[in-house]
């Protein structure tokens, strides 16, 4: 798994303990309610407030493909009171997309730490005649762009996921994008569209159910939600596609707040009650270093800043 390679776990400092915060925190989660981001975002604020000894309020501030909230959490005083759950769009993936951030993206956070990792499932219509990858992709070569994939949006996880598919397969396909990942869900099921490429709220319900069909998922090994599953990369080597989630806040916080709220995030996502909350999910507790964070971070935004690049992505 990406995050378990590049994050070693946290040696705590003996500074982390003498920071505490003096009054309720705020977690801005730059995404509507209900989603993924939300979800961990709510278990994390929760599990915080305890183990912190303050509230911490969850804040919405969805917008511009999560812009609108990270900017109100790079513009907020580094005093480690407001915070932002981060998403690999938010942080990787928009500086790419858009041309002008309301924020510098490469000074403006201060990385905390990775929460979890979510691998993409590769899902087929029921009327596809493939069973595993292989069949899959001899299927897009021999008829280029006539396979026809759904997304939430353009410039969503699931059009850049599918584009570094397209890539690393040498396949095309043609992108249907939609205004959100639930009324693509629903016309895969339908077989108005034949492929997606999504996380495993949405995918996996509808797998179980037998209405779709799961070919692969995008993380490097099986994943403990669907271990019978397997790995995009048994059939393209290397292949690595998936979302993650991870809190920073404004640039310039303490060192000792970013190692105290680093501790804290180590200490909730080893207990089994976060882990059982985070299962729905597909989500794989992943918490590092601060430093192990913003180097992956940095890893990310060129990677796929790169690949939008060379497919030429554009937002909504």
């Amino acid at each position: 798994m990406i995050a378990r390679r590049l994050l070693p776990l946290l040696a705590t400092p003996a500074f982390a303990q003498t920071w505490a915060p003096e009054r309720p925190m705020r977690l801005i989660i730059p995404f509507t309610p209900g989603g993924s981001t939300d979800i961990i975002g709510r278990v994390v604020a929760q599990r915080l407030s305890v183990l912190l000894g303050q509230s911490v309020v969850v804040e919405n501030r969805p917008g511009a493909g999560g812009t609108i909230g990270a900017d109100q959490v790079a513009k907020a005083a580094p005093d480690g009171h407001t915070l932002l759950m981060g998403h690999i769009g938010t942080l990787a993936v928009n500086p790419g997309l858009y041309p002008r951030l309301p924020y510098d993206f490469q000074r403006a956070f201060a990385p905390i730490c990775l929460v979890a990792t979510v691998a993409n499932f590769l899902a087929v219509t029921n009327g596809l005649p493939v069973r595993d990858v292989a069949e899959f992709l001899a299927l897009a070569r021999r008829d280029p762009g006539g396979i026809t994939y759904g997304s939430g949006g353009n410039g969503s996880a699931t059009h850049i996921a599918v584009s570094a598919l397209q890539e690393a397969a040498g396949v095309r396909f043609t992108h249907v994008p939609y205004r959100g990942t639930g009324p693509m869900m629903t016309d895969l099921i339908a077989g108005q569209i034949q492929m997606t490429m999504t996380g495993g709220p949405p995918a996996l319900p509808p797998i179980r159910a037998g209405q779709i069909r799961a070919l692969g998922v995008s993380a490097l090994a099986p994943v403990a939600a669907a271990p019978e599953i397997p790995p995009i990369a048994a059939t393209v080597p290397g292949f690595e596609a998936v979302q993650w989630y991870g809190v920073v806040g404004p640039a310039g916080m303490p060192a000792a707040a970013v190692a105290r709220i680093n501790q804290a995030i180590h200490a909730l996502l080893a207990e089994p009650e976060t882990r059982a909350r985070l299962e729905p999910e597909a989500a794989d507790p992943a918490p590092g270093t601060p430093e192990a964070f913003g180097a992956f971070i940095t890893a990310e935004q060129t990677r796929w800043g790169a690949l939008i690049r060379r497919a030429g992505v554009r937002a909504e």
